[in-house]
């Protein structure tokens, strides 16, 4: 699943493309990906069709497109989402696509295993409210004060917690492992019971994680592609994750892994001790 990193490599891609240019044609070939916050509006309107596009945001794993008179469609990738600027006619599995600027580029969503969507708002706000409200403090630029407020209730496994959209919007399966490698925590401490020293160094390894993983576009493990259709390199910065029996990069130990949450978990027992 793309997490925050990989998104935030495709806002960055798209943009330059989009920012001053005109969508000369929206066109949804799957309407069951598409949720409209006012259902009257025709789908091509509310696709931005007609809008000078002249911002996108972005919010944990959630990207957003905003045109000049308000309207604002989120992009939620799902398991396989992709945003894609001018792939092959042939591709398959695209359910939106659009025409912008002059000379045309063609912006597609394809998404597989269809987990992913779009929803469309009258405003920026109105996504805010509606729909980003939901979620937790933003993942790449969380400070310590919100991480303990977002943790200080819970005594789920850290681990858990990290993957609880509602409490840090952005980390998932892969990101979390790697930020607590880190910042030396067991993924089975739990989250409200981390100490002020154990709190501050994970948000900065948070923080730190997610920054490195942009930088190197993002992690291609399988359905992943940034915008122009190319892999990301993150994946080679990984200490932990999918490296169970592996040594540790840190102190040489055979990595431990296991199930939290339901979801694969690697940790160094020497580094991260429960």
């Amino acid at each position: 699943m793309p997490e925050l990193p990989e998104v935030e490599c495709i806002r960055q891609a798209i943009e330059p493309h989009l920012l001053g240019q005109r969508v000369q044609a929206a066109t949804l070939l799957r309407s069951d990906i598409c949720t409209r916050s006012t259902p009257r509006v025709a789908y091509p309107k509310a696709l931005l069709e007609g809008g000078v596009i002249t911002g996108t945001l972005r919010h944990g794993k959630q990207v957003a497109l905003v045109a000049d008179d308000g309207r604002t469609l989120c992009v939620h990738l799902g398991m396989s989402g992709q945003m894609l600027i001018n792939p092959p006619a042939t591709l398959s599995h695209v359910h939106a696509l659009w025409t912008i600027g002059h000379p045309p580029i063609r912006l597609v969503f394809r998404d597989p295993r269809r987990f992913g969507g779009l929803w469309t708002f009258q405003s920026p706000d109105d996504l805010r409210r509606d729909r980003w409200s939901a979620l937790g403090p933003d993942a790449l630029t969380i400070e310590t004060a919100a991480l303990r407020d977002a943790l200080a209730t819970t005594s789920r496994p850290i681990k858990a917690a990290l993957l609880d959209q509602a409490l840090i919007a952005g980390v998932g399966n892969i990101y979390a492992d790697e930020a607590l490698f880190r910042a030396r925590i067991s993924p089975f401490h739990p989250g409200h019971s981390l100490a002020p020293d154990q709190l501050a160094a994970l948000a900065e390894s948070i923080r730190g994680v997610l920054a490195a993983a942009i930088t190197a576009r993002g992690s291609t493990l399988r359905d992943y592609r940034n915008a122009d259709g190319s892999r990301g390199q993150a994946a080679t910065l990984h200490h932990v994750y999918a490296r169970r029996g592996l040594p540790c990069t840190r102190c040489g130990q055979p990595l431990a892994g296991a199930l939290v949450a339901q979801r694969s978990t690697v940790w160094c027992l020497g580094c991260q001790p429960r």
